[in-house]
């Protein structure tokens, strides 16, 4: 099953750096911004990558349901039973806008309520980080063959008894993130946009990153496989398991703990 966990979270990167190639060529233009209904923005990177995504997974995993937020948003709403897969386009659009880098791509299955494989990809840091049964991370450029040589594994460090460190959002930290983190003993935050906070966990640069603000279930899935590649964990902040597929909920996410130990 590792292995399998591995070559999916494999073929999941090289369908990233496929669908980057359409994000960057907005990213470098005069994309126009445009709001969806619930007021978040959107550009044309989101549904050109989307595509690219969409029609690459339906051939690497045929009759596996797909969660993508810009479907979703359209209406598409595939019925969840078993493993499904979820899909952001490009998560971090506030990052995207701004130009300052730090979106990402992000794939993931879901088997058992849990992500079991998943790749983040930042296409415009080149940095790519990738979740199977072990947690790995390089450079790669939009378009091109991952190259397993190039990588380097990714391991959380050991949680440290003073000096820790949390990531936090960018653009949404809140008081009661802030006071969370100051209860586990934080004496220093970082920011970071998208899904790199969790990236940052995995490689061990943060011990935790506190999220009491609402996400997506495919805003946060393929992070949590990185994640756990990497040895840490994802749970709800009283400590019970963080899990996927809440379909009453409209696969919103309650709080979460994203943690290295």
């Amino acid at each position: 099953m590792r292995h399998e966990r591995d070559d999916l979270a494999r073929e999941f990167a090289q369908i990233c750096l496929k669908a980057a190639v359409e994000v960057m060529e907005v990213y470098e233009s005069g994309f126009v911004i445009q709001s969806k209904d619930d007021r978040s923005p959107v550009t044309e990177a989101d549904t050109r990558a989307e595509a690219v995504i969409l029609e690459a997974l339906a051939l690497t995993l045929p009759g596996v349901p797909v969660l993508a937020e810009e479907s979703f948003a359209a209406g598409v709403r595939p019925d969840i039973d078993g493993d499904f897969l979820l899909v952001d386009p490009v998560d971090g659009t506030k990052e995207f806008i701004n130009r300052n880098g730090e979106f990402t791509i992000n794939i993931a299955l879901i088997s058992g309520r849990v992500p079991v494989a998943g790749c983040v990809y930042a296409p415009a840091l080149q940095r790519i980080f990738i979740g199977g049964g072990s947690g790995l991370t390089g450079n790669a450029a939009p378009g091109t063959r991952l190259n397993m040589s190039t990588l380097s594994s990714m391991t959380v460090r050991p949680l440290p008894q003073t000096g820790r460190i949390a990531v936090m959002s960018r653009s949404h930290a809140d008081d009661q993130t802030r006071a969370f983190a100051a209860s586990e003993g934080v004496s220093e935050t970082v920011s970071a946009g998208s899904s790199l906070k969790f990236c940052l966990v995995a490689q061990g640069e943060a011990d935790l990153y506190p999220r009491f603000g609402p996400t997506m279930e495919w805003d946060t899935a393929a992070g949590h496989a990185v994640l756990s590649a990497a040895g840490g964990r994802v749970t709800c902040p009283d400590g019970t398991p963080f899990l996927y597929g809440k379909t009453d909920q409209g696969y919103l996410n309650g709080p979460f703990v994203a943690r290295g130990h």
